[in-house]
């Protein structure tokens, strides 16, 4: 089954309407919160304790799903609903069973 990985930058609740959201489709598989080791640490950033490194969490969330068709549908609703909450979404792609 292909995995969809996404991570939203936010606040808890905005992540968990995102994965309520994706929950409520029709045909996914699996969605599963995962720990991210990396949620602390930014490429563009030399230092950690920057304001805007600390202003908001990052959480991650991964989402099988039967075929691409259904995973269409997973990235939509998921970037509409982090949309209207004004919060980062992210598709990480760093599976090969990732569509």
């Amino acid at each position: 089954m292909p995995i969809i990985t996404l991570r939203v930058t936010g606040d808890r609740d905005i992540f968990d309407d995102v994965m309520n959201a994706i929950h409520g489709i029709d045909r996914v598989e699996r969605v599963e919160e995962i720990d991210d080791l990396m949620s602390g640490v930014r490429d563009d950033s030399s230092s950690s304790e920057l304001s805007d490194d600390v202003g908001s969490s990052t959480y991650t969330l991964e989402v099988e799903v039967p075929n691409e068709k259904v995973g269409e549908e997973v990235r939509a609703i998921a970037e509409e609903t982090a949309g209207t909450r004004e919060a980062a979404l992210e598709f990480v792609t760093d599976d090969e069973n990732e569509i």
